[in-house]
């Protein structure tokens, strides 16, 4: 019988067990999954515990199905803290990583002329939650301009912005859905600190991917999903919210019973921790499928992860790279593990059908996702890769293979 360990790195070898980890993923029999920013393929123990919550409740009913399960649930905290480095008191959970990152926004009561200070490169939810904002509340949105070599924003001009703006808010996206591009968010933290300014931070793209640190990085809130790269169910993310942000009193614009107590007909009390950021119901299942996902990718080692993660996606980069029609597109000197390209001849659809059809899956962008990332490339479509540890060497080849059989049928 296999160890169920076995899968896990357990020093700093930096080479993980891939036959007992790609045994732990029951989809790599069917597919070669390259769409991990989008959603990974959960591993069993994730889907263990779902299926196993689902069967209680409906053998004992949800209420007590939860109460049951009282510390398995609380543990979507304390594992997520141990991952981000910080208390479980810190984490809320959120339906969405777009939820998690509304929740934040509306607890920041913004006036006329406030200015939210971001990126050319924020996710297009984010960007578009800025102009609802602008058209209701009256905001300005300024955007910090890229470095001349289009490998990120340029901090120091940034930082210039913010001691000119004073922004209410400064938001970064960690790593865009639409391109490899890394963002310095720890150097923006810093200066965020310095001028004691609230710092938000898309990492939904980042958080299973590479080590996380809060701290490190010194955000007020920040946000993500445990669909895409910790392999977790889909419907679930989560807002990690500071101490300090906590202190100053913000609180969701829609806060319930689960983040706020009644304590006089006139008035209530928000709840001291992260959890004023969450509503009373629940989805429990999805929640210890959260958790388990979690704890999986503390005991493959996030340190592994991003050593092995972005070193698949390297390759293929420089095997598309070589193929005459191919075009790929992300920037920075350290690209995460989302790889994105154009190809001569083809339309968007059919070739990701043509992809579709050999067994690869993979993700469509398109210029109303990145409008300011985009008009630079001058494209209106990328075709976006992403591989994760659990892939093999043979399988970014076969891609890279198939690419380069679909670029010369088009010539």
């Amino acid at each position: 019988m296999r160890n169920e360990n076995s899968a896990f790195n357990r020093s700093a070898e930096p080479l993980l067990d891939l036959a007992a980890l790609r045994a732990d993923t029951p989809g790599c029999e069917a597919v070669i999954h390259f769409n991990n920013a989008g959603a990974g393929l959960m591993p069993r123990p994730v889907l263990g515990a779902m299926l196993d919550h689902l069967r209680l409740e409906a053998a004992i009913g949800g209420y007590e199905a939860s109460a049951a399960r009282a510390a398995e649930v609380d543990d979507f905290h304390a594992s997520l803290a141990e991952l981000l480095g910080t208390r479980p008191g810190n984490i809320a959970f959120a339906a969405s990583a777009t939820h998690a990152y509304t929740k934040a926004l509306s607890a920041i009561d913004f006036r006329p002329g406030d200015v939210i200070l971001t990126t050319r490169n924020d996710f297009v939810s984010n960007q578009i939650a800025f102009l609802a904002l602008r058209k209701r509340h009256g905001v300005r949105i300024v955007h910090a301009p890229d470095r001349p070599d289009g490998s990120g924003v340029d901090v120091d001009a940034m930082a210039a912005l913010m001691r000119a703006h004073r922004p209410r808010l400064v938001a970064v996206t960690h790593v865009p859905t639409n391109s490899g591009l890394v963002q310095p968010v720890a150097e923006v933290g810093r200066h965020c600190r310095e001028l004691d300014l609230l710092y938000l931070v898309d990492a939904c793209q980042s958080v299973g991917q590479y080590p996380v640190d809060v701290e490190e990085i010194g955000c007020d809130l920040l946000t993500a999903t445990c669909r895409k790269f910790l392999r977790g169910p889909r419907g679930s993310g989560f807002l990690y919210v500071s101490d300090r942000a906590l202190a100053a009193g913000y609180e969701p614009l829609h806060i319930d019973m689960h983040g706020a107590r009644w304590v006089a007909p006139g008035h209530y009390r928000p709840v001291a921790t992260a959890a004023r950021f969450e509503e009373w119901e629940f989805p429990y299942a999805t929640v210890l499928g959260c958790a388990a996902a979690v704890r999986y990718a503390l005991r493959v080692g996030l340190e592994p992860i991003a050593r092995r993660t972005p070193a698949l996606a390297g390759r293929l980069r420089e095997r598309l790279a070589a193929v005459p029609g191919v075009r790929t597109l992300d920037g920075g000197p350290a690209p995460a593990a989302l790889v994105t390209f154009t190809i001569e001849g083809w339309e968007a659809e059919p070739f990701k059908a043509a992809l579709d059809a050999r067994g690869i899956n993979s993700a469509l962008s398109y210029r109303e996702f990145a409008q300011f990332d985009f008009a630079d490339k001058e494209v209106r479509w990328c075709l976006r890769l992403s591989p994760h540890y659990y892939n093999t060497e043979d399988e970014v080849d076969a891609v890279a293979g198939a690419v380069a059989e679909l670029a010369r049928s088009a010539r």
